[in-house]
């Protein structure tokens, strides 16, 4: 008998692995996809977080269910790598820290101090005071806007604005589609380690009313210190296949400075700013059945 399968911490995985044109099924214990020659390629699919599966991949029952044990996030994605059309969740959010979440979201000052810090960290400094959450988000619109400008320079792009449309990819220009490859990457490791962390990625805080908007959150605190610029970069050298240079330069990019490590520690952070305790169950709610074991992954996962 094979001992259980337990989640590594996200901070150990891999960041991300794109799959395409194959067949992924579990074979002899192990997570492989299938080409269409029959040659099996095995997936160390407990140490990535996040698998980016492209058009041409199917995914067997076997294979869905080793995913969600093991805590690595599958994500159905369009063509180069960007469309995010649907997620198969690893873990689910733990109770407890879901309804933090919701009364940190709920409440009208905390949510204001949880905006304010996103800011803090996003900017480098805090925000101006005695303004409301509509006002810090038109402040950081004016900014990102200028930080755009601002890069392009910096690599000699040619910019006008960010602007594409994801059903027509090939419409956008070269540097709006570099951006759109890179932010999608950046977005499929921010909802694994979000899930890992036990929260819910739609409650949001600047972002309301989308199934990510917690993810586009927390997301944008690291985006332009990492995404944005390399962006530029590889659009700068108009590459032949720019989505295919993205995606390996965030893969590197996220080794490189540890953003995995990073992303729920942050979590922690920015919701400890609303300056709420964490609810306490309900005294006539029931524990668990069946204690749970001691976990080697993180709070969300399942495993």
């Amino acid at each position: 008998m094979l001992p259980p399968l337990k989640p590594i911490a996200m901070k150990e995985r891999v960041s991300l692995l794109f799959i395409e044109k194959g067949e992924i099924d579990v074979i002899d214990g192990s997570f492989v996809v299938v080409d269409k020659n029959g040659v099996r390629t095995q997936i160390p699919v407990g140490a990535i977080a996040c698998i980016m599966l492209e058009p041409g991949t199917r995914v067997s029952h076997r294979a869905a269910a080793l995913a969600a044990r093991v805590g690595t996030l599958l994500v159905w994605v369009g063509e180069a790598g960007v469309r995010l059309y649907a997620s198969g969740q690893p873990g689910g959010a733990r109770s407890d820290r879901l309804l933090y979440q919701a009364q940190l979201a709920l409440d009208e000052k905390a949510r204001l101090k949880v905006v304010r810090k996103m800011y803090e960290l996003r900017f480098g400094e805090k925000p101006p005071e005695r303004r409301s959450v509509e006002q810090l988000r038109g402040i950081e619109g004016a900014r990102v806007r200028k930080m755009y400008q601002v890069l392009a320079r910096q690599y000699g792009v040619k910019w006008r604005r960010r602007d594409y449309d994801p059903e027509v990819w090939d419409a956008s220009d070269l540097p709006n589609r570099c951006l759109s490859a890179a932010t999608a990457c950046l977005y499929g490791i921010t909802e694994a380690a979000v899930l890992a962390a036990g929260y819910a990625p739609a409650v949001g805080f600047i972002h309301t009313g989308k199934p990510l908007s917690f993810v586009y959150d927390i997301a944008d605190i690291f985006k332009f210190d990492t995404v944005v610029p390399l962006a530029f970069r590889i659009a700068a050298k108009k590459p032949r296949e720019p989505e295919r240079q993205v995606r390996l330069g965030c893969r590197d990019l996220f080794r490189q400075k540890k953003l995995l490590k990073r992303i729920i520690p942050t979590i922690e952070q920015i919701l400890a700013a609303g300056g709420l305790e964490p609810p306490k169950p309900p005294k006539d709610a029931l524990p668990p059945a069946i204690p749970e074991k001691e976990k080697l992954g993180d709070a969300g996962h399942r495993g």
